[in-house]
């Protein structure tokens, strides 16, 4: 695929990683540390893989153009397989066994700060 189509989705995949990056950064400055980034399974991807003390957190990360167009863009579908993926996750890395988990939301917009929505149901 060449053409325009093929460079807006280059554009899309390198602002996905800035933006996890980004998260990343600004959890680390909250207390979280990275144990994983973009982990791929058959059920899905996880943007994040943090830790805080015993507790173990997936994150999602969402980055529009405006904040509450990021807070509405996971859909019930990407948070099952998020869930689906963090299973997995955790079946291949029994050292996690005896951590809490859960799964968060990372939202980024231009020229706002980032918003972390904890343990998504």
């Amino acid at each position: 695929m060449n053409g325009p189509g093929r460079k807006a989705k280059v554009r899309a995949y390198r602002k996905g990683h800035w933006a996890e990056w980004l998260a990343a950064g600004w959890l680390l400055i909250k207390g979280y540390w990275p144990v994983a980034r973009r982990y791929k399974t058959p059920q899905g991807e996880i943007d994040l893989i943090c830790r805080r003390g015993k507790t173990l957190v997936f994150v999602e990360v969402k980055y529009r153009g405006a904040a509450e167009d990021a807070l509405l863009a996971l859909q019930p579908a990407q948070l099952q397989r998020v869930r689906r993926a963090a299973q997995i996750f955790l079946q291949a890395h029994p050292q996690w066994a005896e951590f809490n988990a859960r799964i968060d939301l990372v939202v980024l917009a231009p020229k706002k700060t980032p918003i972390h929505v904890k343990n998504l149901v």
